[in-house]
């Protein structure tokens, strides 16, 4: 059924070179969509391309998400090239392990710039052009820490705090529109976030959690995003156990409050 929804319509997946923004290409190029591939490693976008159904269907466009200019300029390039965009998918993003005290205010800077604002300048880029068609659809991968803080993710957290603030609104203005937004909330899923998330002094993490390690698979994860994005879902959480934190904190704040206090940072 999510094929009816992606065949033929022109997908761009940032993030696209491995983890759920891999995975959603290949299940997005199955149903014969339009995939444009960005991330920062234009070998990796190769290989995802060449491991795609229709990889002849596929575009790879390398994007550093934290470089603004860049980002202007390969949207100018994608709307040049097809005209406007059916379905964005902002997936591209990074981590943090390290606690508030610790972290130098730059990784907060760097994070936002890459999760948020990265995210905020696509869409503004591709609105007008989806507008004038009268549609469009904007999939946005958040967090479950966008719902609830959590140790040792204060700077993730809070940028996936505000693209809840932002795409909510984009949505109450441009819905009327034929603007659809879909907002992603993963809890714990088996990809490599823990190894590349920046620790106080921006450099990599390089452990494999053990949350991740034991977390649902990509590729469960992008047909579950599929479904949500087929179905038109504003909102939409995928996950396992983890999931409870999301209703703990909203009908049961103090039971959350309880066990947040007791996780140690690591």
């Amino acid at each position: 059924m999510s094929s009816q929804y992606f065949a033929g319509k022109t997908v761009w997946i940032t993030g696209a070179s491995s983890g759920i923004g891999e995975a959603l290409a290949y299940r997005c190029s199955a149903t014969g969509a339009r995939l444009i591939l960005s991330a920062r490693r234009e070998d990796e976008l190769a290989r995802v391309k060449a491991s795609c159904a229709h990889s002849d269907r596929c575009t790879v466009m390398p994007l550093d998400l934290s470089n603004q200019q860049q980002i202007e300029s390969v949207a100018d390039k994608v709307l040049q090239q097809f005209g406007t965009v059916d379905i964005l998918v902002n997936n591209g993003g990074i981590s943090q392990r390290s606690t508030v005290i610790e972290t130098d205010v730059n990784v907060d800077r760097r994070i936002m710039e890459v999760d948020y604002f990265s995210g905020v300048i696509l869409t503004k880029k591709l609105l007008p052009a989806m507008t004038a068609k009268g549609a469009g659809h904007i999939v946005v991968i958040s967090s479950i820490v966008g719902l609830f803080g959590f140790p040792v993710r204060s700077a993730y957290s809070a940028a996936k705090h505000a693209l809840h603030g932002f795409y909510e609104s984009l949505w109450a203005e441009q819905h009327t529109q034929g603007i659809r937004v879909t907002i992603v909330c993963p809890g714990r899923i088996l990809t490599d976030v823990s190894l590349h998330a920046l620790t106080k002094d921006g450099t990599p993490h390089g452990i494999m959690d053990h949350g991740q390690k034991n977390g649902i698979t990509a590729d469960t994860c992008a047909r579950k995003i599929m479904r949500a994005v087929r179905k038109n879902k504003k909102e939409v959480y995928i996950g396992k156990i983890d999931l409870l934190m999301i209703y703990f904190k909203r009908y049961i704040p103090w039971l959350y409050y309880q066990l947040v206090s007791k996780v140690q940072p690591k």
